[in-house]
């Protein structure tokens, strides 16, 4: 069953948490970092993208730059200043975007619930950000980017975080970027009780984080054997994680843009495509049900809907992403390994399908396709089967915060 625990959490006054908080380090690059931590000496951005603070065109794994992640990791803790707790503590930790609203624990997973599956994942990780993570935690000795998980939904969890959600918040503030972050201390009474509810949880699924949690698991296969009078119950064992209901979550699609038609000419690859999907002219952009697409060519959309019956296809082959993948982007356009090809481009659906238009409009892309999102449902299906998903498959909105909590051990 899953572990979600109380921590001491380090955490900014109320009135800097506004200036701290910064977005995950893994969804901007090191300029745009740049850009949004600009004349903000409390950014949490200095923490997660140190390298803003050297020389730019530095190596991203230059000894200075987890050495700049220290000093300015203590500078923020001394002079912000960020407070440990002194009581151990879970969290509620709510996200609002417009008219979406979802509301997680935020608490210590486990690392040992990691290693057994208990925490279960659909993706693979990459060796070199798994080493990036590592260190940076290792480092400052804290994990300061939240893992997200979720869960199927409890209803008594449901009950609890409903009652405990109408105190005053320690936090509540809105981002630049409109989404208004609202966060809950819980007293150490009611963070046990939801911590023994979440014990009837047989699992945990990461829904964004691999990377963060395989960090934790390797930060605690450091720490244990360094430590002779080891427990399992030290905090290395346990990461940063924020848990919300499945049905709280929105997925958005990650599209697809593709530079070349591989030496087809439009009208070539409509002729190729219509074997396998009627193509038909629309004005609307967005795919209406799953395996569906639409497509933007030659400054025009259209709608492919599959001829076969997608409803035979298997857990990994059903997914939108692997059909358009299977019958397009492979046979036809020559994107063979979606990891590694440079001939693809994957974009957001937060930034919508104008941006799309844009790219074909502009030539950078020669066609684009606009995807139906991936569901929670298929996502947890897909690790409850062990298998791992296909790349860029998800894109959850909205994002969580850095810096809001930190858990160090």
């Amino acid at each position: 069953m899953a572990k979600i625990m109380p921590f001491h959490g380090l955490m900014p006054a109320p009135e800097k948490v506004r200036q701290v908080a910064a977005v995950p380090y893994d969804v901007v690059n090191s300029e745009e970092a740049t850009v949004l931590a600009a004349g903000n000496p409390w950014s949490f951005l200095h923490v997660s993208r140190p390298e803003i603070d050297l020389a730019p065109g530095i190596d991203l794994h230059d000894d200075r730059v987890y050495a700049q992640a220290a000093e300015n990791f203590k500078k923020l803790c001394d002079q912000a200043p960020l407070k440990l707790d002194a009581d151990a503590h879970l969290y509620l930790y709510r996200l609002v975007m417009g008219t979406h609203v979802q509301t997680g624990v935020l608490g210590a997973a486990s690392a040992d619930d990691y290693r057994r599956n208990v925490i279960k994942k659909h993706e693979k990780t990459r060796q070199d950000k798994e080493d990036d993570r590592t260190r940076h935690v290792m480092t400052l000795r804290s994990h300061t980017g939240p893992a997200f998980l979720t869960y199927r939904d409890s209803a008594e969890i449901d009950a609890l975080v409903a009652e405990l959600t109408q105190a005053v918040p320690t936090f509540d503030f809105t981002a630049v970027d409109g989404i208004r972050h609202t966060l809950w201390r819980i007293d150490p009474d009611n963070s046990r009780k939801l911590s023994v509810l979440f014990e009837q949880i047989p699992y945990l699924y990461i829904a964004d984080g691999h990377h963060r949690s395989a960090a934790a698991a390797r930060t605690q296969a450091e720490c244990a054997p360094a430590n002779p009078n080891h427990t399992g119950r030290e905090d290395y064992n346990f990461f940063l994680a924020v848990t919300f209901p499945a049905s709280q979550l929105k997925i958005l699609p990650y599209n697809r843009a593709v530079k070349t038609l591989n030496g087809l000419t439009a009208e070539q690859l409509k002729e190729r495509i219509s074997e396998k999907f009627t193509l038909t002219p629309t004005a609307d952009s967005v795919p209406r049900r799953s395996g569906e697409f639409c497509m933007c060519l030659e400054g025009r959309w259209y709608r492919l809907q599959p001829k076969f019956d997608i409803s035979r296809l298997g857990v990994i082959e059903c997914l939108d992403v692997s059909i358009l993948q299977d019958n397009i982007l492979t046979p036809l356009l020559g994107i063979d390994d979606p990891r590694t090809s440079t001939g693809i481009d994957f974009i957001g659906g937060i930034r919508g399908t104008e941006e799309l238009e844009k790219l074909v409009s502009a030539g950078s892309h020669a066609v684009a396709f606009s995807m139906f999102p991936t569901t929670v449902g298929q996502l947890m299906d897909i690790a409850d089967a062990g298998a791992i998903m296909p790349p860029k498959s998800t894109w959850f909105e909205p994002k969580l915060r850095d810096g809001l909590v930190c858990h160090n051990f």
